[in-house]
């Protein structure tokens, strides 16, 4: 018999966290319906609650509200888009026919950035300075696991230049952005990812990713 477990969420409540990590999706067509502030108040409060190495608390959100710079975001995306495609070679057209962003669609568009004098935050980054960002991916999965529970869609994109973007956005030195999310209401979510839909790419077995002790002689990207 399994010990008890004092500390264990009820088994309804479990079963609806483990609903949201499978359900959740990387959607890319929304409804343009608004969303509530106090709905988006908790999400961005979802994601300020996630871990962050050495409490630094790195993210910061721009939520943008202004119309046509919303454009002139979907304009730097939009190159990108381009400039990866070419740069994929002989999937380039399978590339260019995927739908990547919903920015002009979304009832929300935020940017989430890594805040500027990070320097002095050295409390398990000494080693690894790139944990600020595995802390900010903590915050945006939050945030993405509570837009499911509530019913709404949020897309990351990652299509651009973020010299070019934190510029735009008026961000000062050492600032850097790192995902424009796209969150809104939603026709519908996807059966499985739409990138697994669209046959660019599957999921793999667990059992191919989880080693014990050693790495395997041959394992690899491409394996």
């Amino acid at each position: 018999m399994s010990p008890e477990l004092p500390h264990r969420f009820p088994q309804a409540q479990i079963e609806a966290l483990y609903r949201a990590i499978r359900e959740r999706r990387d959607m890319r067509h929304f409804l343009p319906d608004a969303v509530e502030p106090a709905l988006l108040e908790r999400l961005l409060q979802a994601a300020h609650h996630a871990p962050s190495v050495g409490f630094m608390q790195p993210w910061r959100f721009l939520r943008i509200s202004d119309r046509p710079l919303r454009q002139r975001i979907h304009a730097l995306v939009e190159q990108e888009r381009i400039a990866t495609a070419e740069a994929l070679g002989q999937r380039e057209d399978e590339f260019m026919r995927l739908k990547v962003e919903g920015i002009l669609d979304c009832g929300e568009v935020l940017v989430a950035a890594l805040m500027d004098r990070r320097e002095p935050h050295v409390f398990g980054r000494r080693t690894m300075p790139q944990m600020d960002l595995a802390s900010l991916a903590c915050a945006l999965q939050n945030m993405w696991l509570a837009a499911r529970a509530e019913g709404l869609g949020m897309g990351w994109v990652s299509l651009f230049d973020p010299v070019a973007l934190a510029q735009l956005l008026g961000m000062p030195a050492g600032a850097e952005p790192v995902a424009v999310l796209c969150l809104g209401h939603v026709p519908a979510f996807y059966d499985k990812p739409m990138l697994e839909q669209q046959q660019w790419a599957s999921r793999r077995a667990l059992d191919d990713l989880v080693f014990e002790n050693h790495w395997p002689d041959g394992e690899g990207a491409s394996a």
